[in-house]
This record gives C-alpha cells, sequence and structure tokens, in this order.
C-alpha cells in the first residue's frame, strides 16, 4: 500500500523529526479540525512528546496548529487503542466480514476522551485505521 502525503505534510513531519529526533510515520493534515496527526514510531513517543510536552508544544506553537500524535503499533488492535490515547481503551475486537469495523471497549470516564471534541479524536482514529489497517 502507498501513502501519499502533500508537500505540506511532507514538510511538517520533517520540522517535527527535526525539532524532537522521533521518527515520524506519516502526517495528515487535519484540514477539517484546524490541526495535523502524527503516526509516530513505536517507542518513540515519549520524544516525541519531550519533557513535559515541550517537544510537541513547541512546534505547535511554530505551525500554529495543534498536533495529535499516534504511536504505530503492530497490530489493528493495539492501533487502534493507540489512537484513542489518552482514553484507556480496555480491548479492541476487529470484526472479519467484508466491511472491517473494529469495536472498541473503553472506561466510562474517558468515553468522552475517545470521541473528543465534536468526534475529532474518533475521526482521526477512523482515518488512520483506513491508511493502515487494511487486511
Amino acid at each position: 500500500m502507498t501513502i501519499r502525503l502533500s508537500d505540506e505534510a511532507r514538510q511538517l513531519a520533517a520540522l517535527f523529526e527535526s525539532e524532537t529526533e522521533a521518527t515520524v510515520r506519516d502526517c495528515v493534515v487535519d484540514k477539517e479540525y484546524g490541526r495535523v496527526l502524527l503516526l509516530i514510531k513505536p517507542g518513540e513517543m515519549a520524544k516525541a512528546i519531550g519533557p513535559a510536552g515541550e517537544h510537541v508544544s513547541r512546534v505547535e506553537e511554530r505551525i500554529g496548529k495543534p498536533i495529535k500524535l499516534v504511536e504505530d503499533a503492530e497490530t489493528a488492535e493495539t492501533f487502534v487503542a493507540n489512537a484513542l490515547a489518552p482514553a484507556a481503551v480496555y480491548n479492541v475486537t476487529i470484526s472479519e466480514h467484508s466491511d472491517r469495523v473494529a469495536y472498541v471497549e473503553v472506561d466510562d470516564a474517558d468515553r468522552g476522551a475517545a470521541i473528543g471534541d465534536g468526534g475529532k479524536n474518533i475521526d482521526a482514529a477512523r482515518r488512520l485505521a483506513k491508511r493502515y489497517c487494511r487486511t
């Protein structure tokens, strides 16, 4: 599967990598919510965030947009759980029918965090999962 990045997405990914030394695997400019979605290499989320969130905050200030970081994963289930972070996800089940659907169990207290204002977090998870969890 080939993922194509816009020039803007490539520039934002390069900027984030140079500022944080974390590896960006994908960058999506989310025009609907006015933010940038960055897929980070597994194990590098702490490097991407930085102490007290200073790395991601510095880049957000430079680009003038909020950033949502998602840690990449080996399995579709873990990928979906990571995409819904910081919500506490207990279980993810992926249907194996022709239309793949992820069923997610989230702590009641974190339901709002998983969905996000106006559905923006669940939309980000859905958008990234469509790019990476095809088979």
